[in-house]
This record gives structure tokens, C-alpha cells and sequence, in this order.
């Protein structure tokens, strides 16, 4: 009985340690479906600070905070179409010919699903399958009708 009290105390105490040492039980890191979607839901919500610093330092220097600002506002009428909430749509390695392929998360509108293609894809990609910063992304619209 005191053998399987010592061994309780002793694991509470450890969880207790772990819980009051900052960042120890949340060192998980986000994937890249994550923090592509946490971008996008960002994006959508007109929150462009946000979304701004999940961009890469490099994608960052090609564009300024306003710029950014500037670009998400194409959003506007998709939201307005087919509502903020987003769907994974697809994701993989794009093979370039460079030697590193390149990593994507597509995301489209929930409610724009039922579509053969949907008409809205929200594109990102990440400098490598390590990467958790996005590299670039953009907004495809679909040129064929369904």
C-alpha cells in the first residue's frame, strides 16, 4: 500500500513539475496544416497583423505590413460569398528543379465544397517539410466554371 502511495506522490509530483515549468508541456510545435490554416483564419478574419507574422523573414522583406494588408483585402468578396469558415483541401510536395521540393496547404471555403473545383483555393507554401514559417501564398481563383 505505502509502495503504491510513493509511486502516486512521485507522479503527481512530476506532472506537477512539468505543468509549472514554463514551455515544458507545450514544446509541440504546430505542423504545417496548422499553422497554414491559423494563417488563413487570420487572413480571412481581416486580422493581417496576425497573419503578417506568420510570413517568413524573407517573404516579410519582399512586402511590407501595408502591402500584406493590401493583398488579403482580395478576400472580401469570397468571405462575403461563402462565409469565413475554411476547409483543408489538399496538400503535398510540389517538385521543382530545384533539388529541395517545395511544401503546400490549400484550403478552400467550407461552403464552396460541394463544387466540382472550388472557386477559391488559399494557397500557401513553406520553405521546406521542416518549415513553420509561410514562405508564400496566394489566392487562386478557378478560370473554368463547374
Amino acid at each position: 500500500m505505502q509502495a503504491r502511495i510513493g509511486i502516486l506522490t512521485s507522479a503527481l509530483l512530476t506532472a506537477g513539475l512539468l505543468l509549472a515549468t514554463p514551455g515544458m508541456a507545450q514544446q509541440r510545435t504546430s505542423s504545417q496544416v496548422q499553422v497554414a490554416r491559423q494563417f488563413w483564419l487570420a487572413a480571412v478574419g481581416q486580422e493581417w497583423r496576425p497573419a503578417y507574422r506568420r510570413l517568413t523573414p524573407a517573404a516579410q522583406a519582399t512586402m511590407s505590413p501595408q502591402q500584406f494588408r493590401q493583398s488579403i483585402r482580395q478576400l472580401r468578396d469570397p468571405i462575403r460569398r461563402f462565409g469565413p469558415a475554411i476547409d483543408l483541401y489538399k496538400m503535398g510536395f510540389r517538385l521543382r528543379e530545384t533539388a529541395v521540393p517545395e511544401t503546400f496547404v490549400t484550403y478552400s471555403f467550407r461552403a464552396d465544397t460541394l463544387a466540382v473545383r472550388p472557386h477559391f483555393q488559399l494557397h500557401v507554401s513553406f520553405q521546406d517539410s521542416a518549415g513553420r514559417l509561410v514562405q508564400s501564398f496566394r489566392v487562386v481563383q478557378s478560370t473554368s466554371s463547374p
